[in-house]
């Protein structure tokens, strides 16, 4: 014989199951979703993907100044740095860059780049092209590669009232060791131009 607080004592039990099963799932989905929502609305500074640049603004509209910064991870033995510091760009008009890597371990090594834009509300305004952020790269050991990102900075952030203040952009990125890189190294992958 069942006693009432028995049966009680079940549902509040499958309940919280149903709650926990529920957060975890929850938890699992929200890396994806927040990363779509900062690609869509290029929030915390992050740049958007675009396919071409628009027609190049106005001869008499402003430069734009581009910096461009390289860090690695804690673990990622790389050498990582831009190939310039800074470039002046006319909002609309296609500029294509590069950042240089180098392995200097004698084992070959596999990395993912995440990237950002500096400040935060330029970054609906900043749109990438094409970019080696977009693979994983593996590099032998030893090897050095000149890695490219075309980009253009979009003319409506001149006329934004938020954003026309901003005279100067900073892109940064941060080279990581891939979660997964026994699993990567047999991949090939990125754009690279090999420079020894």
């Amino acid at each position: 014989m069942t006693r009432p607080n028995d049966a009680r004592n079940r549902r509040i039990a499958w309940s919280c199951a149903a709650v926990v099963a529920g957060m975890v799932g929850l938890s699992f989905a929200s890396v994806p979703l927040y990363d779509l929502f900062c690609r869509v609305t290029g929030f915390g500074g992050t740049p958007q993907r675009a396919e071409s640049a628009p027609a190049i603004a106005k001869p008499q509209e402003q430069l734009i100044t581009v910096r461009f910064n390289a860090d690695t991870g804690r673990d990622m033995p790389w050498k990582f740095q831009p190939a310039q510091r800074e470039v002046k760009v006319k909002p609309g008009e296609e500029t294509l860059i590069f950042y240089r890597a180098s392995n200097p371990t004698d084992k070959p090594i596999v990395g993912q780049a995440t990237f950002n834009v500096t400040p935060d509300k330029a970054g609906q305004y900043f749109n990438k092209i094409a970019c080696f952020c977009f693979e994983e790269q593996r590099l032998e050991p030893g090897q050095t590669v000149d890695m490219p990102v075309s980009f253009f900075v979009d003319p409506d952030m001149l006329t934004d009232p938020k954003t026309r203040e901003v005279h100067t952009i900073t892109l940064s990125y941060t080279f990581f060791r891939h979660a997964d890189e026994e699993k990567k190294l047999s991949d090939r992958g990125g754009n690279v131009r090999t420079v020894n």
